[in-house]
């Protein structure tokens, strides 16, 4: 396998990861999003075949504006990530310093 397949491969990897994440914050309920997500893995798989470098770089462009179009204006974020509701909550004490009472 070449390196610009490879590039490429890792291009529409991460935008279907992106779309399955934007589909989540849009659907929260496990039934709705995987229906959702099983209709994004077809818009996929229909592009799958395709052989031309035009064709391919207007189905990606595509994709890329459809995503950013559909963006969710408040995210979900996961409570212990960064950003999220619990993050750093409670963060363990630092053993190597002694504390000062």
């Amino acid at each position: 396998m070449s390196e610009a397949q490879i590039v490429h491969r890792r291009l529409v990897q991460s935008l279907y990861k992106r779309s399955l994440k934007t589909a989540q914050d849009w659907y929260i309920d496990t039934n709705l999003f995987r229906r959702k997500a099983v209709e994004l893995r077809m818009q996929f798989d229909a592009n799958k075949n395709l052989r031309n470098p035009r064709q391919i770089a207007q189905a990606v462009q595509e994709a890329e504006r459809q995503l950013t179009e559909l963006g969710h204006p408040d995210p979900y974020i996961a409570v212990s990530a960064p950003g999220g509701t619990k993050f750093e909550r409670n963060i363990p004490p630092n053993l190597d310093e002694p504390a000062l009472h």
